[in-house]
């Protein structure tokens, strides 16, 4: 009973964290990439050979979520490191802050559709799930300005998801 009781309250927590990223104009609106160059765009991501019998689901999956963190991970670090100190009214923070929040809005819709690849195993899949929701959650302190400790925490959070995907990849033959 308790497990369930726990199992609701994160999926609530989830679904009012995303509900937020989505609502908020300041995460959702104010700086969709468009034909500005420092907005992020795709990453280029160099081919890794995966085994012969690599599960073809997981082969799909998991190059797209090596993607997402590939992205998030030139992005994010950007902004971590012009945040690091210094504080959001430096413009040189904003600026990074805005394309910070863009790449992992991008990287967590990404991450969440290669969850869903038909067939995938939940092994793969979830991981990826808690990241994209992790990366939302962190966007949204990015949008509201929230400092220090707990964009390091949830930060921790993601690479912790991160890595249970690519162990979980390179189980089903494949990389992320």
């Amino acid at each position: 009973m308790n497990s369930s009781r726990t199992l609701i309250g994160g999926l609530a927590a989830s679904c009012i964290a995303v509900g937020v990223g989505l609502a908020s104009p300041a995460t959702s609106f104010a700086d969709d990439a468009g034909a500005d160059p420092a907005m992020p765009g795709p990453v280029q991501v160099a081919a890794v050979p995966t085994s012969d019998d690599a599960d073809p689901a997981a082969v799909t999956a998991c190059s797209a979520f090596a993607e997402a963190l590939d992205g998030t991970s030139v992005y994010y670090g950007d902004f971590a490191d012009t945040f690091e100190g210094s504080d959001y009214a430096d413009p040189a923070v904003s600026d990074s802050n805005v394309v910070g929040r863009t790449a992992l809005r991008q990287a967590a819709a990404v991450a969440m559709t290669a969850a869903g690849t038909p067939g995938l195993q939940a092994e793969i899949a979830d991981p990826m799930r808690t990241w994209s929701v992790d990366a939302t959650k962190l966007l949204v302190k990015m949008g509201l300005r929230i400092p220090g400790e707990s964009l390091n925490t949830t930060a921790t959070k993601m690479n912790d998801d991160a890595t249970r995907a690519q162990e979980a990849c390179a189980a089903a033959g494949t990389h992320a």
